[in-house]
């Protein structure tokens, strides 16, 4: 569709000196916290203990409010939220969404929305998509899961994280209905469901001019897809969720097909032969027009940078070369090119209007792009870096991000994982460029047992390689530790992954936040 433009150990200081370890008073901090969550104590203790070691956080992840009642406030609403079915109890249908949001006079039906599935990469090409609209002066409205480090960051109006204020009023001003729909239904709406209506409710209170919704989890039946997405999204498609999405890419496929609508426009990336049959023939079905990757829009070149790479993108317009992306790793060239696509798609560049987009609003929408806990680089002396892999096709994606953009002569990893995942792939796909790793656990009822964890990582890279440390405080001293070993100038790193909870704690524990 075309639309109208409308504005709206210790630690060295810098002086070289010797700083007493903050990891020191760890314990001490956590045993004060005595009337805090433990778990959130632990977190907040450690951000404050190494804030030394990580510099600034950034500011498109949130901290905990600072005005104690607003914090309170945002406390209570999470913990209402928690009481719901979590993100992996799923009762497959959209019914409970679809009277929520009639009750709600179908917010979701008041703008045009990009909507995006697939297994990797979905939350790097949203907020590159977010990126380009807000460029081209449009309100946007961003919806993704899950969160590294605060709730609120699901939610997004112009390129930010809604205010815990927002947040909380957004969910006050629909909690009799949900109220309502939870008395009529079988079932109560899940935390997922409720997320998602808070989300379009938000957008159409903005009002956002496109909203940006990346699915939870396969695509017919998620939440999300009581919108009609004028653009679909299918980001590379591998195998994960295999208990609720099926066990072959095909199948998986097809319950991901289910975002794609009536008449919109289908941006694909680069996926299995099986996976883009299916994806194609429910694209016929509906007389949506279809754009490939690797046909009709690609990456024609790309070269590592400082902080990123440089790349040559073809979209549905025409080239567009010397796009900066503050971002590592081919995954992230392929995002890049995916999310020109779908933005062009929006505009109607290839069917209404032939001419690309403005080139330099382009560039300077891409080397604005940030993605927490994809790839971030989060100290440095050793090198620490996060990712947020979790299945082995993300990790075989990482692997490969890591050794392009990093020339370490020793990487130790750091994993730590949930239990309902493939973790012999994700080692297996690690083995090769980790020195040693150490395994851990993180706050979640979902993490895999760190002693399970490294049983199965002493099959894949024998006991001598493999430290377990169940408290992430302590797998993050030992690997940096670890990564020093060969001198202050060996050139030793450390990469902490397996999970985005994982992520998002060490990025607490490292000062991010």
């Amino acid at each position: 569709m075309s639309v109208p433009l409308r504005r709206l150990g210790t630690v060295s200081d810098p002086n070289g000196t010797d700083q007493p370890d903050p990891l020191d008073s760890f314990d001490d901090i956590i045993e004060a916290e005595t009337t805090r969550d433990p778990d959130l104590a632990v977190i907040e203790a450690g951000s404050r203990t190494l804030r030394t070691q990580g510099g600034q956080p950034h500011a498109d992840v949130p901290t905990r409010p600072e005005d104690p009642e607003v914090d309170r406030a945002l406390r209570e609403v999470e913990a209402e939220l928690a009481t719901r079915w979590g993100e992996t109890k799923l009762e497959p249908s959209v019914s409970r969404i679809s009277a929520l949001m009639d009750v709600l006079g179908d917010p979701q039906r008041s703008y045009p929305s990009i909507h995006i599935t697939g297994t990797n990469g979905k939350t790097s090409t949203a907020r590159m998509i977010e990126a380009l609209l807000g460029s081209f002066e449009l309100r946007t409205g961003r919806y993704t899961s899950p969160h590294v480090q605060s709730i609120t960051e699901r939610i997004s109006l112009d390129g930010a994280p809604i205010s815990a204020e927002r947040f909380i009023e957004t969910y006050q001003d629909i909690k009799p209905y949900i109220e309502m729909v939870d008395g009529q239904q079988e079932y109560r709406l899940s935390f997922f469901e409720v997320l998602t209506g808070m989300a379009y409710a938000a957008f159409a209170d903005a009002p956002v001019d496109v909203a940006v919704v990346e699915v939870g989890m396969g695509g017919s039946w998620d939440a999300t897809n009581v919108i009609d997405g004028d653009v679909a999204v299918i980001t590379p498609i591998d195998l994960d969720h295999t208990d609720r999405l099926g066990e072959t890419s095909a199948e998986i496929a097809g319950e991901k097909s289910g975002i794609i609508k009536q008449d919109a426009t289908v941006i694909l990336a680069q996926q299995p032969v099986d996976a883009a049959q299916v994806l194609l023939k429910k694209a016929v079905e509906v007389d949506a027009t279809v754009a490939r990757e690797g046909l009709e829009f690609g990456v024609v070149a790309r070269q590592v940078a400082v902080g990123g790479q440089l790349l040559t993108l073809r979209g549905l317009g025409g080239e567009y070369p010397e796009v900066y992306l503050p971002l590592y790793g081919a995954h992230q060239a392929h995002n890049a090119a995916v999310a020109l696509a779908a933005v062009e798609a929006f505009f109607g560049v290839g069917a209404q209007r032939a001419e690309p987009l403005d080139i330099d609003t382009v560039r300077k929408a891409f080397a604005a792009v940030s993605s927490p806990g994809r790839m971030e680089v989060v100290r440095r002396s050793p090198t620490v870096v996060l990712d947020a892999a979790h299945n082995p096709a993300g990790a075989r994606v990482t692997a490969d991000a890591v050794q392009e953009a990093f020339d370490f002569s020793r990487l130790i990893g750091v994993v730590g994982a949930s239990g309902d995942k493939n973790v012999r792939g994700l080692l297996e796909a690690f083995e090769p460029i980790f020195a040693e790793v150490v395994v851990t656990q993180n706050s979640s009822h979902r993490a895999m047992d760190a002693d399970e964890l490294a049983a199965i990582a002493v099959e894949v890279f024998g006991e001598e390689r493999v430290q377990v440390e169940p408290r992430l405080p302590d797998a993050l001293e030992a690997a940096i530790t670890l990564a020093e070993e060969e001198s202050e100038f060996a050139g030793g790193g450390v990469l902490v992954t397996g999970s985005v909870i994982t992520v998002g704690e060490a990025r607490l524990l490292l000062g991010k936040g």
